[in-house]
């Protein structure tokens, strides 16, 4: 086994250690998380078209210096209720990193190691043979996902996710690291086994769901690598438009019903995969490829009477949506008809006096919805936050490798 150097072993311990001594949600990677029951009857008002913040912030400014406080304990050690997304630790080493880029606090972050660190998950075969034989050489989101070799010296049960792949490439984009020392052609190649004769992704090689984050995932692994050997874009694409409902939404498959994160998916990869352009609505970039009048009465619809975004109809507004419909208004050149200033009191009453972001008003916070809470005031230009690359969920510098 090879010995990592010390550096790497220490921001090992930094992301991967659990603590016992505060509490937190547990999250996942991912545009479509579980969604909470129903508000209570009387809970969302009388039904007044007026968008008003749901409960009373205990501040109205974007707390920079506690958010930073909040991401930086957590590169150093994650609370003890994140063990249960231990097989997640490179998805929330993203969130940590990426969070820091964007507010624009790097400054102890330790670069080198941390890109020793994520390299250090890449699966890698042991001959260009191995690139067909099904697996993905992508990248494993934590150590318990990287199996021994057994006696004979074969790797078994040991491919790649789409999702950390997606997320260890984000990171290295973040630091700065040199692509052109990725052995992007194991990736690439590999990650053609995943995707479906009908154009979708599974997320690894071998019993998993099939669906439009790992079409996402696949086009934003491709773009950051500036290489599409990865995947049939003729075939996404037509997956994607067929995962557009009778609303203007999109589904997270044929048929399903319209949803915040999957909306974000299939427009963030169309607009990477350059099958559209910036600001859709303009005379001069109109397409004809989806809905667009449709899908922006959709996406607006979304922005709920206590001013939050909303992943679904009738659903309660939650933080996370307002990047994830936001980034989609964003990209159609509709972000203007947001109500920001209502939009930014609902998400100062999510804003937790700890730092970062809880999902809904009043509760504690999470990784997840602090990272999308910092994005989502990035896309209201917030001043001091970095500008946020809407179809790659990361800062305008990372994704130009600055």
């Amino acid at each position: 086994m090879k010995k990592r150097n010390v550096a790497t072993y220490r921001v090992e311990v930094k992301l991967g250690q659990l603590s016992t001594d505060m509490r937190s949600d547990s999250v996942v990677w991912g545009p479509v998380e579980e969604e909470e029951e129903e508000a209570e009857e009387g809970e969302e008002g009388d039904g007044s078209p007026s968008l008003v913040p749901s409960s009373s912030p205990w501040s109205s400014c974007f707390e920079k210096e506690r958010h930073v406080v909040y991401l930086e304990m957590m590169y150093e050690m994650l609370p003890h209720c994140y063990q249960t997304q231990e097989i997640n630790r490179l998805t929330l080493a993203h969130f940590i990193i990426s969070g820091l880029r964007l507010l624009g606090a790097f400054g102890r972050v330790d670069k080198e190691a941390v890109a020793n660190w994520v390299l250090s998950f890449h699966a890698q075969p042991r001959n260009k043979a191995e690139l067909g034989d099904g697996k993905f050489y992508g990248f494993h989101g934590s150590r318990s996902s990287q199996f021994p070799p057994d006696s004979n010296g074969v790797l078994i049960h040991n491919g790649g996710h789409l999702a950390s792949t997606y997320c260890a490439l984000a990171i290295l984009k973040n630091v700065n690291y040199d692509f052109a020392n990725i052995d992007s052609e194991s990736i690439l190649m590999s990650m053609r086994n995943l995707q479906q004769p009908d154009g979708s992704f599974m997320p690894i090689h071998t019993g998993a769901e099939m669906d439009l984050r790992f079409v996402f995932c696949a086009a934003a692994i491709c773009y950051m690598l500036e290489d599409w050997r990865g995947m049939d874009r003729e075939k996404a694409k037509e997956y994607i438009l067929s995962c557009q409902s009778y609303d203007g939404g999109f589904g997270l498959i044929p048929g399903s019903e319209s949803h915040g994160g999957a909306t974000y998916c299939a427009v963030a990869s169309l607009r990477l995969m350059g099958y559209i352009g910036d600001d859709l609505l303009s005379e001069s970039n109109s397409s004809s490829l989806i809905d667009v009048p449709l899908l922006l009465d959709w996406s607006l619809q979304r922005q709920a009477g206590d001013a939050g975004f909303q992943g679904r109809a009738n659903k309660p507004s939650d933080t996370c949506y307002a990047f994830w419909v936001g980034a989609v208004l964003r990209i159609l050149g509709g972000y203007k008809f947001v109500e920001k200033k209502a939009l930014r009191q609902f998400l100062f009453s999510c804003q937790s006096k700890y730092g970062g972001f809880s999902k809904f008003p009043g509760e504690l916070p999470d990784l997840y919805h602090s990272y999308y809470g910092f994005t989502a005031f990035s896309l209201l230009e917030e001043p001091g936050l970095n500008p946020l690359c809407a179809e790659l969920g990361i800062t305008d510098l990372a994704a130009l490798g600055t």
